[in-house]
């Protein structure tokens, strides 16, 4: 699968052998959301502004950072918001299914685990987005919805529609897929309400920069101790991540003079012993996505990194008008 991926974003012919999936794909996407907007498949609205987080391509983009900034950008204007997610990575047995901070990943999912945690708002998990919406305002008091993912799922009504994109890889080859990385094609970038690019800036005028950083590095066997990152400067460790963009990781770690050695798993990879015990015991850095699965297997020289997103510009503001009816550009 790997060379597959790199084919997305390197010059390889295999695109071209793969094209014509690529235009069936593209049809089969086109008719699917005309078969929506025509009403022959039914769109479900809930009594409440939906805010749809997503991408157009495969892959990690920071939609999870992005969510919380989110959800914490809304608490502080009062609102009480809820967040539903498909729970990529679980494998509950009944859907939908309330995430708490306890929550099981292999059943729930790493990422809503990781949001439920960081933002202690409620957070239901359901192959069916319309199924988790209804869920949550059945059983929780909520007065908005933050979607984690579900761009491309159109059976749920939006009032906003917010698209991450990672500024280094952006579009690879810009075919769909399986050619390409995309889900739909870049045309669908004019019909969202916003775009966010994660990573280095992007001088778009209509585009907003996220930017992730991290400072520290907390105990995976007691959260009570944490270093800063800069302690570990000069050290050779062992960086594990199990994210969609793994390199992002490894050269954030590698800007504090870190010298990484790599392990490169699969997004929502299940983790095992074998998997982050080494035998020369040198530390271990991971990301807090793969931390919360590797609890159970964690010893005292191992560490997770979290991160903070921060925004440039005034897109909390802008969404706040959005909801409210106003034009956010006027």
């Amino acid at each position: 699968m790997k060379w597959l991926i790199d084919s997305w974003y390197k010059p390889r012919p295999i695109r071209w052998f793969l094209s014509p999936f690529s235009a069936l794909y593209r049809l089969v996407i086109t008719l699917r959301k005309l078969c929506y907007q025509l009403g022959v498949f039914k769109q479900h609205r809930v009594p409440v502004p939906v805010i749809i987080v997503g991408n157009i391509s495969v892959g990690g983009t920071g939609k999870t950072p992005f969510v919380i900034w989110l959800a914490q950008q809304l608490q502080q204007q009062g609102f009480k918001p809820g967040i539903i997610s498909r729970g990529y990575g679980g494998n509950a047995s009944n859907y939908p299914l309330d995430v708490t901070k306890d929550s099981d990943p292999a059943i729930v999912g790493d990422e809503p685990l990781l949001i439920a945690r960081q933002t202690s708002l409620p957070m239901v998990v359901s192959p069916k987005r319309i199924e988790a919406a209804n869920y949550l305002l059945e059983y929780h008091h909520c007065d908005i919805i933050i979607a984690d993912d579900g761009l491309q799922h159109y059976a749920l009504a939006r009032n906003i529609e917010i698209v991450i994109v990672d500024a280094e890889r952006q579009f690879g080859n810009q075919f769909c897929l399986p050619a390409g990385p995309l889900r739909e094609p870049l045309t669908r970038l004019k019909n969202v309400d916003f775009i966010v690019y994660n990573g280095k800036r992007n001088h778009s005028p209509d585009s907003f920069n996220m930017t992730l950083s991290t400072k520290s590095a907390i105990n995976l066997s007691d959260t009570n101790i944490n270093r800063e990152l800069t302690e570990f400067s000069g050290q050779q460790v062992h960086a594990v991540a199990g994210i969609g963009n793994p390199q992002r990781f490894f050269n954030q770690l590698r800007t504090f003079n870190i010298d990484v050695i790599p392990h490169e798993f699969n997004d929502h990879h299940p983790y095992q012993q074998e998997d982050i015990h080494f035998s020369d015991n040198k530390t271990v850095l991971m990301t807090e996505k793969d931390a919360v699965k590797c609890q159970h297997l964690s010893s005292n020289n191992m560490w997770y990194v979290p991160i903070e997103a921060t925004m440039s510009g005034n897109l909390d503001q802008l969404i706040i008008q959005k909801l409210a009816g106003n034009n956010p550009n006027g």
